[in-house]
């Protein structure tokens, strides 16, 4: 059957709407459906387009934003990429401060879409040199700009439960069980959680955390404490948002680093699927979810962004190396049993 596409004014008209697809193997392996939202195709190729959409058209509708003004937002690149795309199809002029140990693909990327970028040094939040910071402090400076913040403003999580949730409930015709997400600001697991908790309050949302942010430590201890660091780019937080507040989240798993790198090269190899870090972090917590559940189960997660932005570092043997991490890949019934194993990884909220 033939399906045709849809046709666009302007290159923000074709975000969302995006496919799901099964990851064949490790359902099989599993004995539950394990689906991907394909977010790459978004046309700035990850989820955060559709964050930038909403920010910036409810900015609009507010009268916050108005023609000739420029948007200024700090980001670890995503989101950047996303809001160029947003402004450049909407006639406005961006700037994006972001740290500068992003992986070059994404700094590419945002100055493509013609965007301004401001790099500054990685530091901790409390100083007041943080990405986060100066964006707010540029924004302040200049009447004629606009501030999108996308961790505090909900307009974020608004995106998810307007568009991405409703579009898992149709495309899986109400039978999704588990929803399983990384978090960043918190927009997307916020957002899709409470959609889907109201259609469905039996339906459990899990919490994909990696090493290095504190979300899991809060969940459990209600602070922010984190161990070691990861290299998935803009996930985990160390400070409670008001996006990720509005999260609503049964359980939460916190996973390593060496773990994707044995999840991206499984279904690189067998489905042809080439994960960016963040996304093979909620494979891997998808994938754990499922061996801990009665087969059968549907579970929805999300290939956040195009896996060539993570080129430079997960698919890059030197930077594995550099980092402490084998690059050869943990073989996949290992991690199976591991996983069966490791029950108490599990935190239930």
């Amino acid at each position: 059957m033939s399906q045709s596409g849809k046709i666009a004014d302007r290159q923000s008209d074709l975000i969302g709407q995006t496919d799901m697809l099964k990851i064949r193997s490790l359902s099989a392996l599993c004995g539950s459906d394990i689906y991907l939202k394909c977010e790459f195709q978004n046309p700035g190729g990850s989820i955060k387009d559709r964050a930038a959409l909403q920010l910036v058209t409810d900015a609009i509708e507010r009268g916050e934003l108005k023609p000739g003004m420029t948007i200024v937002e700090g980001t670890a690149g995503n989101t950047g990429i996303g809001l160029a795309v947003v402004a450049k199809s909407l006639g406005f002029d961006l700037l994006v401060v972001m740290p500068n140990d992003q992986t070059p693909e994404k700094t590419r990327m945002i100055e493509m879409h013609g965007a301004r970028l401001k790099a500054v040094p990685p530091v901790p939040f409390k100083d007041e040199s943080h990405f986060y910071h100066t964006a707010r402090r540029l924004a302040e400076s200049r009447d004629d700009y606009w501030w999108a913040n996308q961790f505090e403003n909900t307009s974020n999580m608004r995106a998810h439960y307007l568009h991405t949730g409703p579009e898992i409930w149709q495309q899986t015709d109400g039978k999704v069980d588990i929803l399983v997400s990384v978090s960043g600001t918190g927009g997307t697991i916020a957002g899709n959680s409470r959609y889907l908790k109201e259609k469905n309050p039996n339906l459990e949302v899990w919490l994909a955390d990696p090493d290095g942010s504190g979300s899991y430590a809060y969940l459990r201890d209600g602070q922010f404490v984190s161990q070691g660091s990861s290299m998935t780019e803009g996930i985990g937080i160390m400070r409670l948002v008001e996006n990720f507040a509005q999260a609503q989240i049964d359980y939460a798993v916190n996973l390593p680093d060496q773990d994707l790198i044995a999840i991206s090269r499984y279904v690189q190899t067998h489905d042809g699927i080439v994960l960016g870090s963040s996304s093979a972090l909620n494979v891997a917590a998808a994938f754990f979810a499922a061996l801990h559940r009665p087969k059968g189960k549907t579970i929805v997660t999300f290939a956040c962004d195009l896996g060539e932005r993570s080129a430079s570092k997960l698919y890059n043997v030197n930077y594995l190396r550099e980092r402490g991490l084998n690059p050869e890949p943990e073989d996949i019934a290992h991690l199976k049993a591991r996983y069966l194993q490791d029950g108490s990884r599990i935190l239930k909220v």
